[in-house]
């Protein structure tokens, strides 16, 4: 395991004490259910797990194509747990590897985590400031979501020379993202160049309202706004042959109150209802009540009309300063890899980890993702087959659902859908659990996928049609009139209020 292009059997190393002791898990060294492949087990529940593997020697990641790859499986599903992989840098003098936790310093962590809204694989680079000599986390934006089957699922992460970076499920590349970009890690790796002025405040009397109501505007005087919104239909007739002493319900003739029935204890017993058979072919049962239309006068509560706000000064932000953290990074600078770890907290058991590796040519993850997964994937899919076959389901509802739901997760990690992708992931899940409701959670699907379209494409509202003299306009003008002295020609109190806020503008943007 601490060479570079060697796979590992992850069934030696030595166990920490996971999230700071307390309730810490089993390892087990056991067999994968479907076939007679070997591998290290999360074997209880509810249970914090956590052990290591130092190298033989450390692994330097700098400069050249690095390929992190390992195997899990959720043989029991994932509700809430991780199952991910920490890539230790060199501990301080005298570490030992009984004290693995999560504090243990790492470079990378890499691999699924599944609990409530969280659903993700993880990239995650602890990379060292240059200036301040401090680490700091740095996420992976949109990382793909985790396979929800109880299949073997192979997991890969590929660093590029060029600072490219690729996430693989299976083989199948899910996530390519730049180490240096801004928009692919949070925080990014550079810091921006620009802040905004943290002793910037926005003036009190700063209106950023583009319309607002017409202080003119008066409501008309036959303007009801306690009008109801419906009133009976004068107009209509009750239905010809209505049973008008017939109720809609009567009690069930066939009841019969249970022979172990205590008055005393049970109270009287009725028996339950059913509906009114006559009813059924009758246009109605009971009391005639007129039906209800809309009302012609109703109008509801008056709005004076929105006018161009005069007074508007467009939408403030603070000024940009020059950032005193900012630094500029040709490469990441990447800490070498000492050891392989796994910490992590689930409240499932059966996770199964297995095939660690470390390679410097991507070519090598692949030969090992067709020999050593691959037979262990098609095998339990197989498996799984034989079983719904037996079944007698194979050809029908659950290969169906199986089907959609392999779809649905496809389209959830669609760049177009990520605002939405937790409130579709929540939905899936939901239907996972209840097989039964298939029909409904696709409409619910739908619903998201709809609203996220509409909103997309129709939701961003018109911006409020500003003054004709913008925010911006007006300070280029003030700096104008400011050199020229003309604002001091203003008169009245207005021309005085409109000279100072012009002024000030133009001191703020200056």
């Amino acid at each position: 395991m601490g060479e570079v292009g060697e796979v590992a059997e992850p069934t030696v190393g030595e166990e920490g004490g996971g999230e700071g002791g307390g309730r810490v898990g089993i390892w087990k060294h056991s067999q994968s259910d479907g076939h007679e492949d070997f591998g290290l087990l999360v074997s209880e529940k509810a249970r914090k797990y956590a052990i290591v593997k130092d190298l033989d020697e450390p692994v330097n990641i700098k400069d050249r194509t690095m390929v992190f790859q390992y195997e899990t499986r959720f043989q029991n599903g994932l509700d809430c747990g991780g199952a991910y992989l920490k890539y230790l840098r060199p501990q301080d003098p005298g570490w030992s590897p009984r004290e693995f936790d999560n504090e243990s310093p790492y470079s990378i962590m890499f691999g699924p985590d599944k609990c409530g809204s969280t659903n993700k694989v993880h990239f995650i680079l602890d990379h060292k400031n240059p200036r301040t000599g401090v680490f700091v986390e740095h996420h992976l934006n949109g990382p793909p979501s985790v396979p929800r089957d109880k299949f073997t699922h192979v997991y890969t992460a590929i660093l590029k020379p060029d600072d490219e970076l690729k996430i693989l499920i299976d083989g199948e590349e899910k996530k390519k993202a730049n180490f240096l970009s801004a928009d692919d890690f949070e925080p990014p790796l550079i810091p921006p160049k620009t802040i905004p002025d943290p002793d910037d405040n926005k003036p009190e009397d700063w209106d950023e309202r583009a319309r607002i109501p017409d202080p003119d505007a008066v409501k008309p005087d036959d303007w009801d706004e306690n009008a109801p919104e419906e009133i009976e239909d004068e107009e209509a007739v009750k239905p010809e042959g209505w049973l008008d002493d017939e109720p809609e319900e009567i009690d069930d003739p066939d009841a019969t109150k249970p022979a172990d029935w205590d008055d005393e204890e049970d109270g009287e017993w009725e028996a339950p209802k059913i509906d009114n058979p006559k009813c059924e072919e009758a246009p109605g049962c009971g009391e005639w009540k007129r039906p209800m239309k809309k009302n012609p006068s109703y109008k509801g509560k008056w709005h004076a009309p929105l006018i161009d706000n005069p007074n508007y000064n467009c939408i403030w932000k603070a000024r940009q300063i020059p950032n005193p953290d900012h630094f500029e990074l040709d490469k990441p600078d990447f800490e070498p890899i000492a050891s392989i770890g796994i910490e992590i907290w689930t409240m499932q058991d059966g996770i199964l980890f297995d095939n660690i590796l470390i390679a410097v040519d991507d070519k090598v993850a692949e030969s090992y993702r067709e020999k050593k997964w691959k037979p262990k994937y098609e095998a339990e899919q197989s498996k799984q087959k034989a079983e719904e076959a037996a079944s007698g389901f194979s050809d029908g509802l659950a290969s169906f659902q199986k089907k959609l739901f392999a779809v649905l997760y496809k389209v959830a990690d669609v760049p177009f859908f990520a605002p939405y992708r937790s409130k579709i992931i929540d939905v899936i899940e939901k239907g996972e659990k209840q097989p039964n409701l298939t029909i409904g959670i696709l409409a619910a699907i739908v619903v998201v996928f709809a609203t996220a379209i509409f909103r997309i494409l129709f939701g961003r509202k018109k911006p409020a049609t500003p003054p004709k003299t913008t925010c911006r306009a007006k300070s280029a003008k003030a700096t104008k009139n400011d050199a020229l002295g003309s604002t001091t020609e203003k008169k009245g109190e207005n021309a005085k209020e409109d000279a100072a806020a012009l002024q000030w503008r133009s001191r703020r943007e200056t």
